[in-house]
């Protein structure tokens, strides 16, 4: 299975006003592994970039005047290749989606209409009441983010980080551990069995309300069956 996790950046929250996309980033998984081959470009938005989305992304109108235009071929034609029919993946992924397609009907290309998750209604319902920001999931996995601290957001590096997260939520990385899969080189293949080879043991960051709602659940729970083995 092919899947495409993927970010953008843009000017503002609503395309219908105006706003538009400036980065684009996106990273393949092939049966829940990172496989190395990634999407990366900066967009002309062909306006102003506000001073609320500056601060955001870093990314100023003098940077994108000289970058391509959303239907130039190295960008949305590129990406819906790229994309192909794979699942897309994305971080509150309505937003995402929206201003992609309206992109893509601007440039006179198809809408893409492949399956589309979501991982902040993933985490919303596994995590209810805490957290689920990009940041919070990062931390609660133990992502590294410091790259994400020094540099800010990015397109691309929120779309890693973001893949990170999605196969810590989705159990792990025993989705990839079938490499004997059709659609991905030998290299491709190579790249994905070294996500599988953690350096460290994963740390689950939990935050003091969650331990104690565990321990008051564990509390009004009559003779855990972990009790009797530990009296064994």
């Amino acid at each position: 299975m092919r899947q495409i996790v993927f970010d953008t950046e843009t000017t503002g929250f609503k395309p219908e006003e105006g706003h538009r996309v400036v980065e684009v980033g996106a990273v393949e998984l092939v049966r829940g592994a990172l496989t190395g081959r990634t999407f990366h470009v900066y967009v002309n938005p062909e306006r102003d970039m506000p001073d609320e989305a500056f601060k955001v992304h870093g990314l100023s109108t003098n940077f994108l005047k000289d970058k391509p235009l959303f239907s130039d071929p190295s960008v949305g034609p590129a990406f819906r290749e790229f994309v192909d029919n794979a699942e897309l993946i994305a971080h509150n992924a309505q937003f995402d989606m929206r201003f992609i397609q309206w992109e893509l009907e601007k440039a006179g290309l198809d809408r893409l209409e492949n399956e589309v998750t979501d991982t902040l209604q993933i985490a919303r319902r596994k995590f209810p009441g805490s957290p689920v920001s990009l940041d919070a999931l990062c931390s609660r996995f133990g992502v590294d983010t410091a790259e994400r601290e020094r540099y800010g957001h990015g397109a691309l590096l929120d779309s890693r980080l973001l893949a990170e997260v999605y196969i810590e939520l989705t159990g792990g990385v025993q989705a990839g551990l079938n490499f004997n899969h059709s659609g991905g080189t030998e290299e491709e293949t190579a790249a994905a069995r070294m996500t599988l080879q953690r350096p460290s043991v994963l740390s689950i960051t939990l935050s003091d309300a969650e331990k104690a709602a565990h321990a008051e659940f564990i509390a009004e729970m009559d003779e855990p069956l972990w009790e009797k083995y530990a009296q064994s």
